[in-house]
């Protein structure tokens, strides 16, 4: 057993949309008001409702009264397509009507800080068991159907690797793809293997061809593991696979002794000097030029034999000038594994299972996407606050978490036939 869910079925009858409290109760008491607003949310977000939606519905009553939202309702419509039956929820009360977003935006937003949660009950009340439940319910959405909201906003060019992490004690790697600084995948698998990274890569795959069904991204960036290189093949047979310079320096840089630090230095220079070229055919000579003056210059090592290595894989660092957008290095999914990486070593990795491992790592990755970043960021980025908001050019609601709760209408799907059975699990360990 490798990746343990796939898209989950809880929630994919649920149109969340960001309605006004203010005018809630007329929402529910006033059909006519209500169609108003559907539609008018319709024409604007048509991607946050099912792709019948356009073929006519019909309001076909009332949930029952909440008993944990002070009897507060939801309506239901019916499509006139396929007679298919949605509950049309509000963005101000979180799913399954367990709490307001006032009441728990502060403590989700310190979840993308790994506050633990029996830290967050001590100051927020609750119990521990209620905010692991909330995080681990996120996970359920899709990370790439979330996060993208049209399909020519997905990403060309991506970069992928496997965070290592452990569950109680055995090894464990987190597969994790990045995007337009948007973390897009992120699954468990319990080997490096490639048939278990295609499984936990699959996942990503899977989500991105449900927002456009021939989505094939043109590159992606990875390390020099084959088995993710193989993987990434078998799952988008034409894209071309980059690899990373970064990777390639770092082996040079751990093999540099301090008797060898005046031959690293002028090593690194040249390296980084290659890596500048403006061109395939100045970056060929650039490195050329670095082959013939280390195998001059340089004392048997192994970071002479690793520079040499480096020189010799100029075709596979070369694909990068065929493609302008196309990642050279992979800072970008290196940023976001130190992120998850806290997370694990703060948890003290994970405990339980599978399954519940692979929801709060889809749940961190939401997390990481729409949570507001510092100030200094926000300002750099015109106010865009969130790298989900970067990437879409919009929001749909001012409040971060509502935002969130939105692109998740329908799990992030419009698509809600899944064939796929999720393995449901939340297991009862609080270390984090």
């Amino acid at each position: 057993m490798t990746t343990v869910i796939d898209h989950p079925r809880r929630g994919y009858r649920t149109i969340r949309l960001a309605l006004a409290e203010a005018d809630y109760a007329r929402f529910m008491s006033d059909g006519e008001f209500a169609r108003a607003q559907l539609d008018q949310m319709h024409g604007q977000h048509p991607e946050l409702f099912p792709e019948a939606w356009d073929r006519g519905y019909a309001l076909c009553g009332v949930t029952e009264p909440s008993r944990k939202q002070a009897g507060l309702r939801c309506r239901r419509v019916r499509l006139t397509a396929d007679e298919g039956v949605f509950t049309v929820a509000p963005a101000w009360v979180m799913p399954y009507l367990t709490a307001s977003v006032a009441e728990v935006e502060k403590a989700v937003l310190l979840m993308r800080f790994h506050v633990p949660c029996w830290a967050l009950a001590q100051v927020f009340g609750r119990d521990a068991m209620f905010w692991y439940r909330l995080e681990q319910s996120l996970g359920r959405l899709s990370v790439v159907g979330t996060t993208v909201k049209a399909p020519e906003r997905l990403p060309q060019h991506l970069v992928a690797d496997e965070k290592h992490s452990r569950l109680d004690g055995e090894k464990l790697y987190i597969a994790t793809t990045a995007g337009e600084g948007c973390m897009l995948g992120a699954s468990v698998a319990d080997s490096a293997s490639e048939t278990a990274l295609r499984q936990a890569y699959g996942v990503f795959a899977e989500e991105a061809r449900a927002v456009a069904a021939d989505y094939t991204p043109a590159t992606v960036n990875t390390d020099g593991w084959a088995a993710t290189q193989g993987a990434w093949k078998r799952l988008f047979p034409g894209i071309t696979i980059i690899l990373c310079f970064l990777h390639a320096f770092l082996k040079i840089r751990d093999r540099a002794t301090q008797a060898l630090a005046e031959g690293f230095a002028q090593v690194s220079q040249k390296v980084w000097g290659a890596y500048r070229a403006p061109g395939k055919a100045a970056f060929a000579r650039r490195l050329r030029r670095l082959r013939e003056w280390a195998e001059r210059t340089l004392p048997d090592s192994p970071m002479k034999r690793h520079t040499l290595d480096l020189c010799a894989k100029r075709a596979q660092f070369s694909r990068g000038y065929d493609h302008a957008r196309a990642h050279r290095t992979s800072n970008l999914v290196d940023r976001l594994m130190k992120f998850l990486d806290r997370a694990c070593f703060n948890a003290q990795y994970f405990h339980g299972t599978l399954a519940s491992a692979e929801l709060r790592v889809r749940a961190l990755a939401l997390l990481w996407n729409f949570c507001p970043s510092s100030p200094r960021t926000v300002k750099k980025y015109h106010g865009q606050r969130c790298p989900a908001e970067r990437l879409n050019g919009k929001r749909y609601a001012d409040n971060w978490l509502e935002n969130l709760l939105v692109s998740g209408s329908m799990n992030g799907l419009r698509r809600y036939s899944f064939p796929i059975q999720v393995v449901e699990c939340l297991d009862t360990n609080l270390s984090y």
